[in-house]
Parts: structure tokens; C-alpha cells; sequence
């Protein structure tokens, strides 16, 4: 059996709909729960009084954790098998889920975030390797296509439906429902995927790498807790010292990783991977795009119910125009990509730049701006984000080959993934210094407008960055499943 072609659980072939559907709701709910959490924030703090800190580790913890175990997840499928490795991981994810739900201090919820990180990190990458080991190449190129437009809208559904479960109160649980809600969907991929999902696996895997595995978990904690912790700690020598550590560490780890592919073993990260100039490129620029959404939607939610008074049901329906936006481009965007991919990527990610301005200009002049003052920027937003999106995982996948699409796949989602959780670190350490909160006491006032207007240049920076760095990408892909084009 080789990694194409898939030998199946049951007794006869699985549909390839049954089989894309499963994993693309898992995928979704991996993908909501950042933002989900996001606009549930205030509501967590106020009820188990967690710090400034607290709130950015319950995003920041979870993004990390699934960072950090995503490449190790990816390497787990290709030997134990994929289906395996998905159903475990969501096992795991789901039964989190639950212990987040019933967390009874800001510190539980934490560290349930991070085993909840972690089942994601299992079951994350493994949706790639099914999908590229069980379907044809025109059926991988369109369900690639349709994960894209699933990250894409997952990253605007999870305030709206967040901020529904915490307003509505169902049976008195709050902001828990945001948790629970993942148990009973959890549940049902679980016995579906158990029955469609086929096996599939990398003919002659070696031993897991460990120890780079430990370094890259150890050296991205040095990195992240001193941009969290640092407001808190009074920004004392010793938070840089870990920072420098941890930055030498990810240095130390890619000499390790070296080192085993010169022995001809299988590291955690190939750094052969990153010697295409369209994949790193393209590395560097997802991570751009993609780690700015994290902190915008928390730092929105807070500005928006800490700042203004608003509810998390209001906080949600503001954010309405981003999904309709996104709504509106996101199959122009895959539609085009073929012969436009690289255009359209650039397109979308100035086109959120100017949506980040145009808020600036309305927060900077606005004391409590209407539902239509934050609208207006925020679909422009969408729209960007609808044409930059779906076709960003397929433009940088494009080039690599099927037999490393486990590994390649696992490098993208970790990059993802640790610079949402930087970008949670980095904009969430400005906006709460800014704001004048870094104590556990956070109450309204117009210093959350201050703090926000202050963190929007950066975001409108990190679109700008990231334009740039998209030229780096092939101008656009072939037909669902063909090779990218140079």
C-alpha cells in the first residue's frame, strides 16, 4: 500500500463527499474556536477574573499547542495512519472541549486549551493527507479549494456564533457554551468518520523525532511567554533573556533537523522543504496574512465590550458585514485562481490593509462609532479576505510534491498557527499596555479606543507586508489538482 492509494476501513469505498465532509468539519471547528473564544473573552474574564495575560493565553495558548504539535501530528498519520491519527486526535479535542466547558479558573482553562491545542495538532494535518490520498487530482484540487473557503469563513463565523451562546445564556452556562457546542458535533464526525474515512499511510516510516519535536515546543513557549507575560512582569530583563533563548532555540532546533536529514533520518521539519523559494515565500506570507486575524478579532471583541458597552450578541453582528463580504468573493476567489492566484492574493490582502485604515480613521474620531461606522470597513475587510483566502493554501501547496504532502502541509498549518499565537502576543502585549490595564481589573472606558486605534496601524502594516511578500508566489495554479504555474 503507498500513500496514494488508500486502503479503506469498511467494506466498500467511501464516498469522496462523506469523506471531504468529515474533515472539513472538524477542520471548522478548529478553525472557529480561536475566534469563538475570542468574543466570549470578556465574558470569561468577568466570570472567573482573569487578567489581561489570562485572556491572551486562552487564544494564544491554544494556537500554540496546536503549533507546536502539528508537524509531529503530520508525521503520526503518515506512520500509524491517517484515519487513525484523525479520529484519536478529535477524540481527544472533543473530550477537552468538555473539560474547557467546566473549567473552574482562568489557570484550568489554560491548560485545557493546551490539550485541546494539542488533540487539533493530531487531528489537523491529517485532513490534507486524506484528502490529497484519497480522492483523484480533480477532487483534490476542488477540496482543497473548498478548505480554503472554509478557513476563510471560519475566521468571521466564530464571533457571530460566539457571541449567540454567550448572550443566550442557554441553561445558565455563558460563555461554557462556546465549549460544549464542539461536543455533540464532535460526536457525530467521530461515528460518521469512523465509518467513511479510509486508511492511509507513507510506505516505511522512520522513528518520530522527539527531540526536535521538544525543541520546537520548548523554544516557540520561551518566545510567546515573555510577549504575554511581559506587561504583567513590568518587562524585566529576564522576559528578554527568555526571548533571546527562545529565538536561539528555533535556531538550535533547524541545526538538529539538519543534522538528521544529513543521516538520511526523518526529522520533524525537513528544512529541504523551505529551500523552494515558492514555498517559504509563501510561507512567509501566510503566516503574515493569517497572523493578524487572531489578534484582530480578540482585540475588536474587547474594544467593542470593554470599550463601548456592547453585548457579545452586538459584538457579533457587527462583525456580520465581514462574513458577507467574504461571502460574496470567496468563489470568485477560487474561481480565478487558476489564472490569477497570485493577483488575487494581492488584491485581497491591500484591499484588508485599507479596510484596517478606514476602521483606524472611525475609532480614532469616534467615541462609540454605530453599527454602521465599524460595519462599512469591516465588509471591505471581508471582501479582501474572500479573495485571499481560499486559493492561499492551494498557491503555496501547489509545488509540493504528493509523497510530502503530510509534511509540507504540517509546516504550513504550524507556521499559521505560532504567528497567530505572536500576533495575539505581540498586539495583544500593545493594546492592554496601551490601554492602561495589566492588572486583573479591566473595566470599560474610552481607553480601549486609544488602545485600538494604536494597534490598527500594525495590523494595516502586516497586510501591507504580506502583498509583498505574496510576489514571491507562482502567478497561479492549473486546473483543480494540476501543478502551480511558474
Amino acid at each position: 500500500m503507498t500513500a496514494s492509494s488508500p486502503a479503506h476501513a469498511g467494506s466498500s469505498p467511501s464516498s469522496p463527499r462523506a469523506v471531504v465532509a468529515v474533515v472539513l468539519v472538524a477542520a471548522f471547528m478548529d478553525l472557529v474556536d480561536v475566534t469563538i473564544v475570542a468574543v466570549a473573552a470578556p465574558s470569561i474574564r468577568a466570570s472567573l477574573g482573569a487578567s489581561p495575560s489570562q485572556v491572551q493565553w486562552t487564544v494564544a495558548a491554544y494556537a500554540l499547542s496546536l503549533g507546536a504539535a502539528l508537524v509531529t501530528g503530520g508525521r503520526l498519520g503518515d506512520a500509524y495512519g491517517r484515519r487513525r491519527a484523525f479520529l484519536g486526535g478529535l477524540a481527544v479535542f472533543v473530550v477537552a472541549s468538555a473539560a474547557c466547558a467546566l473549567a473552574p479558573t482562568a489557570g484550568v482553562l489554560v491548560a485545557t486549551r493546551v490539550v485541546q491545542g494539542l488533540g487539533a495538532g493530531v487531528m489537523v494535518p491529517q485532513v490534507f493527507g486524506i484528502i490529497r490520498s484519497s480522492l483523484d487530482p480533480r477532487q483534490t484540487g476542488a477540496a482543497l479549494g473548498a478548505y480554503g473557503a472554509v478557513q476563510g469563513l471560519a475566521s468571521i463565523a466564530g464571533p457571530l456564533l460566539g457571541g449567540l451562546l454567550v448572550t443566550t445564556d442557554l441553561l445558565g452556562l455563558g460563555w461554557r457554551t462556546v465549549f460544549w457546542v464542539n461536543v455533540p458535533i464532535g460526536l457525530v464526525a467521530l461515528a460518521i468518520g469512523w465509518r467513511v474515512l479510509p486508511e492511509s499511510r507513507q510506505p516505511g516510516p522512520g522513528r518520530l523525532d522527539l527531540v526536535g519535536a521538544g525543541l520546537l515546543a520548548g523554544s516557540l513557549v520561551l518566545v510567546l511567554l515573555p510577549l504575554v507575560q511581559g506587561g504583567t512582569w513590568g518587562w524585566p530583563v529576564w522576559g528578554w533573556v527568555l526571548l533571546l533563548a527562545g529565538v536561539v532555540g528555533l535556531a538550535v532546533f533547524l541545526g538538529v533537523e539538519r543534522g538528521l536529514v544529513a543521516r538520511g533520518a526523518q526529522p520533524v521539519l525537513d528544512p529541504r522543504l523551505l529551500a523552494d523559494r515558492g514555498f517559504s515565500g509563501g510561507l512567509a506570507a501566510s503566516a503574515t496574512f493569517f497572523g493578524g486575524i487572531a489578534s484582530f478579532f480578540l482585540l475588536l471583541s474587547v474594544y467593542l465590550q470593554e470599550g463601548t458597552g456592547r453585548s457579545a450578541l452586538t459584538t457579533g453582528l457587527v462583525t456580520l458585514p465581514y462574513a458577507l463580504g467574504s461571502l460574496v468573493t470567496s468563489g470568485l476567489g477560487v474561481a480565478l485562481a487558476a489564472r490569477h492566484g497570485r493577483r488575487l492574493l494581492i488584491t485581497g490582502s491591500l484591499v484588508i490593509a485599507a479596510s484596517h485604515l478606514g476602521l483606524w480613521w472611525v475609532v480614532g474620531h469616534t467615541d462609540r462609532p454605530t453599527w454602521w461606522q465599524v460595519g462599512a470597513p469591516l465588509l471591505v475587510g471581508g471582501l479582501g479576505l474572500g479573495l485571499a483566502a481560499p486559493p492561499l493554501v492551494d498557491l503555496v501547496l501547489a509545488a509540493v510534491p504528493r509523497r510530502a504532502a503530510g509534511a509540507a502541509a504540517g509546516v504550513l498549518s504550524t507556521v499559521n498557527q505560532v504567528a497567530g499565537a505572536l500576533g495575539v502576543a505581540a498586539l495583544g502585549a500593545l493594546f492592554f499596555t496601551r490601554a492602561g490595564r495589566t492588572g486583573a481589573e479591566v473595566g470599560p472606558g474610552p481607553a480601549y479606543a486609544e488602545a485600538f486605534a494604536a494597534v490598527l496601524p500594525w495590523q494595516v502594516g502586516l497586510y501591507v507586508v504580506a502583498a509583498g511578500l505574496m510576489t514571491l508566489l507562482p502567478r497561479g495554479t492549473q486546473p483543480p489538482g494540476g501543478v502551480a504555474a511558474s
